[in-house]
């Protein structure tokens, strides 16, 4: 991508004025046409939002949007609104025991609900309720666990125990919120579990087998791919072995699928965030803050600086770093990104999603120093783009924010349109959340007000 070093945050003030109108109008929009009955919806066919049965992950995105929506503009009728269907749709989600996705869904809710009751934003007459939320949501996230030989583990997806995903890197701040909440997972023989244990083991095996840095781990991992990530690694169930990569959405195991390198992105940032609010003393038993923190900020570099160099000028990516037409396009690393070419879709829910990763990892090394200032203007370069058209979802009928994203191009389950070779127009529920937190995020920066982070609901 082609990184605006002289682009500076306020100057995108009128478009985030003008995206929380748009933002609004959506999501009226899809409460007054879609039934939850139909199951959580997922993404949009032909600009209606629709449900896909695999698993309900996408639900806290909309209740939570609804959160958001209120924190940034104070209409209260959103905030009315996330609040009850938190209370009457998503306790199932708290107790779901077949998901890793317990961060996305219940920190989105009951996270951003709490933490607005803690900043005297709403009546505070739900904070243990919430808290309670949080603390079982961590502790059954946690308790999907699965050894890894020699020492550690992982939190498995609902693939099974021998599946570690990259995408789960940012569901396992759940973990961090309940630890943080004085909770701990209580297993046989009334064994108690650490969260913090569990979820620091997490983030080390996600370094470890989900990222790759250029140092020959495979043949492919090479110097000029440093930062690629792998959706899924493959480890022997039966004695914890690490056998290989694999992928499920991307187009394969030795190639980037960018949603997941998003979520690595975002992940390792924000933990890195969250490990400066924990004593060194309680770090000392898991090798001490300083060597953690080396860990995260070295999957949180390659993860961005592999964006950076493999995304378009404009800084959207396509779905993956390999997909198979992709030399079909020429140069489309010298150019804008092209959703409407008839190759390879482009993700703009990864730009949305890693955004946040170039924000953070930005301010967080200091973004008056040369490596800091980096990301963060390549993290404004990216939400330039996303907060136009042809990203910005204008059209009065279309109930979708942010367009061009992809869900699962492998499964083929994305709408085409008629005329269009591949997806393209369409948004998902995930895209238009991590947006509007996006959005949230910088606004709160350009008014000088409250850092946001996902542990913001520990406190005031």
């Amino acid at each position: 991508m082609k990184v605006d070093q002289t682009l500076n945050a306020a100057a995108l003030a009128p478009a985030l004025e003008n995206f929380w109108q748009v933002s609004g109008d959506k999501l009226n929009l899809i409460h007054r046409d879609y039934d939850p009955a139909k199951g959580a919806p997922v993404f949009t066919v032909a600009g209606q939002y629709t449900a896909r049965g695999w698993t309900e992950w996408t639900e806290g995105f909309l209740y939570g949007s609804d959160l958001l929506q209120f924190d940034a503009t104070g209409d209260k009728a959103f905030a009315k609104r996330g609040a009850d269907y938190t209370t009457k749709r998503m306790a199932s989600h708290v107790s779901h025991t077949g998901v890793h996705d317990h961060g996305f869904n219940n920190l989105s809710t009951y996270g951003n609900w709490l933490r607005l009751q803690r900043e005297g934003r709403l009546p505070a007459d739900q904070i243990e309720s919430c808290e309670l939320a949080l603390k079982v949501s961590g502790a059954i996230q946690a308790a999907r666990w699965s050894k890894i030989n020699g020492g550690g583990g992982y939190i498995y997806s609902f693939n099974g125990p021998h599946s570690l995903f990259v995408d789960t890197i940012r569901s396992v701040r759940i973990v961090m919120v309940a630890h943080a909440l004085g909770h701990r997972l209580m297993g046989e023989n009334d064994a108690a579990h650490s969260l913090l244990e569990r979820g620091l083991q997490h983030i080390d095996a996600t370094a470890k087998y989900s990222i790759f840095y250029g140092e020959g781990r495979d043949s492919y991992d090479v110097p000029a791919e440093r930062g690629r990530t792998t959706h899924e690694a493959i480890f022997n169930p039966n004695d914890g072995r690490y056998r290989c990569p694999n992928s499920q959405q991307g187009f394969s195991g030795f190639t980037t699928w960018t949603r997941g390198l998003a979520w690595a992105m975002v992940g390792f940032a924000e933990e890195l965030e969250f490990l400066d609010t924990v004593s060194e003393a309680a770090l000392a038993p898991f090798g001490g803050k300083a060597k953690l923190r080396d860990q995260m900020l070295k999957g949180a570099k390659a993860t961005c600086d592999w964006f950076i160099a493999n995304t378009a000028l404009d800084g959207i990516p396509y779905w993956d770093g390999g997909a198979p037409h992709l030399g079909q396009l020429g140069d489309w690393r010298a150019r804008n990104a092209e959703p409407f070419n008839d190759f390879e879709p482009v993700d703009s829910s990864a730009a949305a999603i890693g955004v946040q990763g170039l924000f953070r990892l930005g301010r967080y090394l200091g973004t008056e120093t040369a490596e800091g200032k980096k990301y963060w203007q390549a993290g404004l370069t990216t939400m330039r783009t996303l907060l136009a058209e042809p990203y910005l979802g204008t059209a009065p009928n279309h109930q979708g924010l942010l367009l061009h994203s992809v869900y699962h191009r492998p499964n083929g389950w994305d709408h085409i349109p008629v005329g269009r070779k591949v997806p393209c127009g369409e948004a998902c529920l995930w895209g238009d959340y991590h947006l509007r937190e996006a959005a949230l995020y910088l606004q709160r920066i350009i008014r000088g007000e409250k850092y946001y982070t996902f542990f913001g609901c520990l406190r005031g």
